[in-house]
Order: structure tokens, then C-alpha cells, then sequence
């Protein structure tokens, strides 16, 4: 998989300039991105990269300086769209990828040498299917993403929304990024009060379906239950395009079978994947 002449147009202002602090030139920063789109495409060690990507430490040194410093983050593969009607983007679903490497060390605090906001845990933790990282994440309409949140492979889905709302930024050709999207489409996992009234206080329609659990106990409760919340099960059916996201990521072995020790290059690669998939058109 390499870079077309359109997307790299489109990639090459936000990268950082070719010459170092220190010392010559920098290799191409094309070739760079190739190397690393390849490594997570087909998910091979990154000492079994093709000779012609150049030095596979190279490649390797580039990822983590720009995934520290934030090259490789939210923003970059959502460059201004003109368009002239005002677009609802739809949220919510997760995915649960395995790997295969060492567990995350013991011993309390951030390990040696790890990136700046790194978690202790390295995003990592025991679930049913082992040791896992659970991917938060939000998409538009178009199976596009727009918000990636990392938690361990036990974390609840719930206790991440916030934080995924908090990262959603949609940015217009004119005016601030939109923060806010006109309706969020979820799953029952999704489903209690609190999030219900995080959207209501900010003016977003909420189209989640309620468990049977719940609405059993709202029954039972009679009078004090209160109303059902409302459900637009016409406009729940687009909640699709969640799960054809996560299929788009889970094409990248890379990033379906975690092969990173550190969640902030693991995000990076997930960032690299969304550059493809939003400039794909």
C-alpha cells in the first residue's frame, strides 16, 4: 500500500519539515509513511520490511517521535471538506483486538523510556479472550473515524463515552472544528442515565435502545419508573456504519493483532490507518 499523489498532497503540509534539529537531512517523509502503512497493513515485523523502504529503524525512530509529539493524532486525517449542507455524524461502537506480545511490566508506574501520556498498564488488560486492548471509537455517516479511545480489554464501554465525545472534532472549511453532533446512535451498552443526560445538557439527540433489564425494572417500578426514553428505530438502522468502520481497521493485521508494547504508537498506527480510509475518496 503506498500514497497516492492525492493524498500525500493533502498529508505533506501537516507533517513537520524534512531537516532535523540536529544533524542532515531526513529521509523522504513519503517513503516513511509508506513503510509504516506497510508494517500495519500486513502486520510483519518491522525487521522483515522490503529493502526498498530503506532502514526499517528508520521507519521504526520516525513513528514514535511522531506519535510524541502529536504528528500522528487527532486532526490529521480530517482535513476541511467544502460542503454545503450541514453534516450529522454518528457515533458510537467499539471493537476488541488481541495480542500477542509480553504482558505490561508489574512494578507501579510509567515504564522507562515510555512517550509522555502514556498509561501505566499500556491500555492493556486480562478480558475473556486474554490479554486485550479495547478501541472506543466514533464514525460519521461514510464509515469514516472521527475519535479513537484506548482502555484495557476488561474496561466497560460506558465509562469511555465521555472521553470519546470529548475528542470528537469535525472540522469545516469555515469557523471552529463542530463539537457537536446533531444525534449520537449507540448500543444497548450504551444505555443509562448518565450518558442520557451528558447528550441532553448538550442539545444531542440520543437514539439508544434501552435493555430488557432496564426497561423490566422501569416497569416494576410503576409510577416511579418514569417515561421510556424515546427511540427512533428508523434512524437506529444507520448505526452500521459503526461496525463497517471497525471492519475497514480490522483489514490492517497490524492493528486487528496488536504487536505494540505501547499504546501511544498503537494509537498512532490507528490515526495512520483513518489517513487511508479518509482519503481513500
Amino acid at each position: 500500500m503506498s500514497l497516492t499523489d492525492a493524498q500525500w498532497a493533502r498529508i505533506e503540509p501537516l507533517l513537520p519539515d524534512r531537516t532535523p534539529k540536529r544533524g542532515g537531512r531526513w529521509r523522504d517523509h513519503r517513503q516513511v509513511i509508506d513503510a509504516i502503512a506497510f508494517k500495519y497493513r500486513t502486520g510483519t515485523p518491522w525487521m522483515d520490511l522490503p529493502e526498498h523502504f530503506g532502514s526499517w529503524k528508520g521507519a521504526h525512530n520516525r513513528l514514535r517521535k511522531w506519535a510524541a509529539d502529536g504528528y500522528l493524532g487527532e486532526g490529521l486525517h480530517r482535513p476541511p471538506r467544502p460542503s454545503r449542507r450541514r453534516r450529522r455524524p454518528r457515533l458510537g461502537g467499539r471493537s476488541r483486538l488481541h495480542r500477542r506480545p509480553r504482558p505490561p511490566a508489574r512494578r507501579r508506574g510509567p515504564s522507562k523510556g515510555a512517550p509522555a501520556g502514556e498509561p501505566d498498564d499500556h491500555a492493556l488488560g486480562r478480558s475473556r479472550g486474554g490479554l486485550t486492548t479495547k478501541i472506543h471509537l466514533a464514525a460519521d455517516s461514510r464509515c469514516r473515524p472521527l475519535a479513537f479511545v484506548l482502555t484495557p480489554g476488561q474496561a466497560g464501554d460506558a465509562p469511555a463515552f465521555e472521553q470519546v465525545m470529548a475528542r470528537l472534532r469535525v472540522l469545516r472549511q469555515i469557523g471552529r472544528p463542530r463539537v457537536t453532533p446533531d444525534m449520537v446512535l449507540a448500543d444497548k451498552a450504551y444505555s443509562s442515565r448518565a450518558i442520557r443526560r451528558h447528550l441532553r445538557r448538550r442539545g444531542i439527540r440520543a437514539v439508544i435502545p434501552q435493555p430488557a433489564d432496564q426497561a423490566a425494572n422501569r416497569k416494576r417500578l410503576g409510577r416511579l419508573g418514569g417515561r421510556p426514553p424515546a427511540f427512533d428505530r428508523e434512524a437506529y438502522k444507520q448505526r452500521n456504519t459503526v461496525e463497517r468502520c471497525i471492519n475497514k481497521l480490522k483489514q490492517w493485521r497490524g492493528l486487528a493483532t496488536r504487536y505494540d508494547k505501547t499504546a501511544t504508537i498503537y494509537l498512532a498506527g490507528l490515526h495512520l490507518a483513518a489517513i487511508f480510509i479518509w482519503s481513500a475518496r
